[in-house]
C-alpha cells in the first residue's frame, strides 16, 4: 500500500505541478485559449489557482520524503481534493461535462492518498 501511495503521490504532484505552473507563467490570454474556464476568473485568481496547485504539488512530496511535518502530505492531498470539487462545480456551470471526467480521476487521485496517508499507511 506504501509503493502504490508513493506512485500516486508522484503522479499527482507532476500532474499539479505542470498546471501550476502553467497558470503561473503563462500569458492569461493563451490561458483563456487553452483552458475557456480561465475566463470566469480573474488574472490574479487563476494565478493564485496555479500556486495553489504548485504548493499543493510540492506538499504531496517533500514532507513525506524529509519526514520533515509528514502531517502536510495528506493535507496536501485534502486541498486537492477540495480543489477538484471547486474544478467540477465549475465545469458544471460551463455544461464542459467532458472535462468533468478528468476532474473526477484526479479528485480519486487524491482522496486515495489522503486515506493512504491519514489511515492506511501514516507517514
Amino acid at each position: 500500500m506504501d509503493t502504490a501511495a508513493w506512485i500516486v503521490q508522484v503522479l499527482l504532484a507532476l500532474a499539479f505541478a505542470m498546471t501550476g505552473f502553467g497558470k503561473l507563467t503563462q500569458p492569461y490570454e493563451k490561458l483563456n485559449q487553452m483552458m475557456p474556464y480561465t475566463q470566469d476568473f480573474s488574472p490574479n485568481i487563476v494565478k493564485l489557482i496555479g500556486l495553489l496547485e504548485l504548493l499543493a504539488a510540492i506538499g504531496l512530496i517533500l514532507p513525506a520524503l524529509t519526514k520533515i511535518l509528514p502531517i502536510l502530505t495528506p493535507l496536501a492531498a485534502v486541498g486537492l481534493v477540495l480543489t477538484m470539487i471547486g474544478a467540477i462545480l465549475t465545469h458544471v456551470r460551463r455544461k464542459e461535462y467532458p472535462v468533468i471526467v478528468a476532474n473526477l480521476v484526479l479528485l480519486a487521485l487524491a482522496a486515495f492518498v489522503a486515506y493512504a496517508r491519514f489511515v492506511a499507511v501514516p507517514l
